[in-house]
């Protein structure tokens, strides 16, 4: 488990990390995220030993990284994928990291093709491409074969199915018995890789719960149906504290009738249904509605040209 206790971080009169607490379990993928600015990337840092804390702590199985006796045989971490030497290879950078923990040439030559990185691994990294380097930075961490993983933004320059093998080896790697802390901004992403959501905002703790828990928790239900007689079927599952909006597409999304009450007023009226389908909120609502209050930047609202 990662075990973060009362973490406190300051930068001067700056406070980038309150007082923040949560616990990482061994077997899902713990998703972390947060506005930027919001402490995401300083508690990673503070997590591998690269900062130090105010106050509180990070620890692994009740070790700090500092105490670990092989760090990348136990905790792999991507959080500066670019953080290599241009000159290197890739098959270079990998060999120096495996020397001074012992770790074999063959295991170097299997996290190279475990990332797609074989048929350049003689290439120097200064040419990579951003995607590359967030495969090298993945290589890295997997370098040791450790229990832990902590990945920031993993899927940063992935095009869409090097984004769909970073979600399915983190899925493979919690179902084997490890534990996944991924940060990232893109909600879609996280909504299907994420077992648990960790949501910090100005360095607090807005959520800590199960995926399904949040979601189910983001406000009224809502429920898209669609019936050859709408209007009548508006009509009759109108009521206080229901709103019906009208598609395009002829259905009716209805927010404040759960899907028995509307099918009941449907059989009461002699209406037929032609769908009924509970509508759940999306990870993006429920993150904006944790976080809208706690955002450092946010632009203005665009405005048509002409307007």
């Amino acid at each position: 488990m990662i075990q973060v206790e009362h973490l406190t971080k300051r930068f001067g009169e700056k406070v980038a990390v309150d007082d923040l607490s949560f616990t990482v379990r061994t077997g899902t993928v713990t998703g972390f995220l947060g506005p930027n600015g919001a402490g995401k990337s300083t508690t990673m840092r503070v997590a591998v030993g690269l900062d130090r804390p105010t106050a509180g702590s990070v620890t692994f199985a009740g070790k700090r990284y500092q105490e670990l006796a092989s760090p990348l045989r136990e905790v792999g971490t991507l959080l500066e994928a670019r953080a290599v030497h241009p000159g290197r290879t890739a098959r270079n950078h990998l060999r120096a990291l495996a020397t001074t923990h012992g770790i074999s040439t063959r295991r170097v030559d299997e996290v190279l093709g475990l990332t797609g990185l074989s048929d350049v691994a003689g290439k120097r990294v200064g040419g990579f491409s951003l995607g590359m380097g967030q495969r090298l930075g993945i290589a890295t961490a997997m370098l040791g074969d450790p229990g832990v993983l902590v990945l920031d933004e993993p899927v940063n320059g992935l095009d869409p199915e090097g984004v769909i093998w970073v979600r399915n080896l983190a899925r493979a790697l919690a179902a084997e018995g490890r534990t996944v802390l991924i940060s990232s901004h893109l909600m879609s992403e996280m909504a299907q890789t994420a077992d648990h959501l960790v949501v910090i905002a100005q360095g607090r703790l807005m959520a800590d719960s199960p995926i399904d828990a949040m979601l189910d928790g983001e406000g009224q239900p809502r429920v898209l149906v669609r019936s050859p007689d709408v209007e009548r079927l508006g009509v009759a599952i109108a009521g206080d504290g229901v709103h019906i909006e009208q598609r395009t597409d002829g259905g009716l999304l209805v927010t404040g009738r759960d899907p028995l009450q509307i099918s009941r007023a449907a059989l009461e009226h002699g209406l037929l249904l032609s769908e009924l389908t509970p509508m759940r909120a999306s990870l993006e609502d429920a993150y904006l509605r944790l976080t809208h209050d706690h955002v450092d930047y946010r632009a203005a609202e665009p405005v048509a040209e002409g307007k």
